[in-house]
């Protein structure tokens, strides 16, 4: 005989309840409680169709004792009260049994009892968002456990690099600074991993922490934007032009192609940026392609520069995710999402950038990509004023990808000289980087 489901067991003592309800109520009068203990010896006959059921239930109605009405109240009670537990029983049994079927089962993913299954920690700009809520899409996708909205939980944190935005980066502490608080939360456990805007993000992370995941890289280069339709490259700006940046990288290309122009310091988000261009704070700005299309404001681009116009940052154009290195659960959702080939361009370039000991008051660009199988990048380093560049290329095995890096590095570092790395770190301590047209030469 098949055993009963939950919803059949759940139906079954509702019934008896209120059989014990019926025959309860079926001899009125004064001695209610020995009616009943005569109906549960069994020695009264049960009811045998529903005309008599409804018979007693009149009578028991017109004329019920004291003791009838709380014996009453009493079998409801327990009825419901063993209903609901029942209930209970089978929305855990359905709990366990999804946790130990399918996707849950094969990447051993832990189940919780409620809340978001993941805690996604993200700056509060508009790109910021616009980036979190891809990975939360793609989350979705790739685990049907997880395509609830409330599922994956978006948690905003401001940081210093937002706050402070009166002062170029440079002065104030470099790429740390979109990442400190993230960092903060991911170590406390108050999120479950980070969706960073790679180029962000220092070479060296917070203990116990990785760059697990990568998404497929968008477009690494810059585009300019002009308040003038008739300037449509670096070169077309007229002396004493205004162009508005915070990129030392930026800047110093900006300066190698036309050395009468001057670059003042212009942060905020995307949106910011081009209202100050609109109101004529500055005559022209650079943007990362990257970002435009990922708002959909591909439009506001004047120009489109290419590598050797203007060769884009560090990572720019990539989306990672960072998460704890011993977070096993967490792991299991982020790492079949990573991109590999952004994942290894982009590893190369940071083994670059920590090869020269890179951040934002330093000028290094470099992109790599990986072209029939094989890792190439192209990699520079300038002073502040444009005035002189180191430059070097390798290619080598997708394997190799931090050798390859950490290899360019050394050569523009061999190059260039030490005494060129400590005469430009001491420039940039004396001037307000990215504020004001370099003087030295």
């Amino acid at each position: 005989m098949p055993r009963p489901s939950i919803k059949q067991s759940a139906g079954l003592l509702l019934v008896g309840c209120c059989a014990i309800l019926l025959w309860s109520t079926s001899v009125p009068g004064a001695d209610g409680g020995q009616s009943f203990a005569v109906h549960m010896r069994g020695s009264t006959k049960a009811p045998d169709s529903l005309a008599h059921h409804a018979q007693i239930m009149s009578l028991a109605s017109a004329s019920p004792s004291g003791q009838t009405q709380q014996l009453v109240g009493a079998s409801l009670a327990a009825g419901f009260f063993a209903v609901a537990v029942v209930l209970a029983a089978a929305r855990s049994k359905r709990a366990q049994a999804f946790c130990l079927q399918g996707r849950g089962a094969t990447r051993g993913v832990a189940c919780r009892a409620e809340g978001p299954l993941l805690r996604l920690g993200t700056r509060g700009s508009p790109l910021a968002l616009a980036q979190a809520y891809e990975a939360k899409k793609r989350l979705g996708e790739a685990f049907p456990e997880l395509a609830a909205d409330e599922a994956v939980e978006i948690r905003i944190i401001s940081t210093t690099g937002d706050q402070r935005l009166e002062i170029s980066l440079a002065e104030i502490g470099g790429k740390g600074l979109f990442t400190r608080e993230l960092d903060v939360a991911l170590a406390s456990k108050e999120v479950d991993f980070c969706v960073h805007s790679t180029k962000d993000v220092p070479t060296d992370l917070i203990p116990n922490t990785e760059l697990c995941t990568m998404l497929p890289r968008e477009d690494t280069r810059d585009v300019l934007i002009s308040g003038d339709p008739s300037i449509k490259s670096i070169e077309d700006f007229p002396d004493g032009s205004l162009i508005g940046t915070a990129s030392l990288r930026r800047q110093a290309q900006i300066y190698a192609k036309n050395p009468n122009v001057k670059c003042v310091n212009f942060r905020g988000n995307v949106q910011t940026r081009l209202r100050k261009l609109q109101a004529g704070d500055v005559k022209g700005t650079l943007l990362a392609y990257a970002g435009l299309k990922r708002m959909s404001m591909e439009e506001h681009a004047t120009k489109i520069l290419e590598w050797d116009e203007m060769l884009p940052a560090i990572s720019q154009g990539a989306i990672s995710f960072q998460c704890r290195s011993d977070d096993e659960r967490v792991l299991n959702y982020l790492k079949p999402l990573c991109h590999m080939d952004t994942f290894q361009a982009v590893t190369c370039e940071r083994s670059f950038l920590a090869a020269l000991d890179g951040n934002c008051k330093t000028p290094i660009a470099g992109q790599a990509r990986v072209i029939d199988g094989q890792l190439h990048i192209l990699g520079l380093v300038a002073s502040p004023d444009g005035q002189r560049t180191f430059r070097a290329e390798r290619k080598g095995a997708v394997s190799d990808a931090v050798e390859i890096g950490r290899d360019a590095g050394m050569e523009i570092r061999k190059e260039a000289g030490e005494k060129f790395f400590e005469e430009m770190q001491a420039y940039v301590q004396e001037v307000a980087a990215a504020n004001t047209k370099p003087t030295k030469s």
